[in-house]
């Protein structure tokens, strides 16, 4: 199955809770944390509502 590295180029400060908590969810901790996670809906899902505050890649 596919991954995805997931990295947070842009401070959460400001942002709303449930972001910050798709964020930690994620397990990204602060700026330039890198984590790989599976590829799934739920997980694009979480990403779908960060998209402005992470960059991410697909993983073979």
């Amino acid at each position: 199955m596919a991954k995805l590295r997931i990295t947070q180029t842009i401070s959460s400060n400001g942002e709303t809770k449930r972001q910050k908590e798709n964020l930690r969810s994620l397990g990204i901790r602060r700026i330039r944390h890198t984590v790989e996670v599976e590829d799934n809906p739920i997980t694009r899902g979480m990403l779908a509502k960060v998209a402005h505050l992470v960059k991410y890649e697909v993983i073979d």
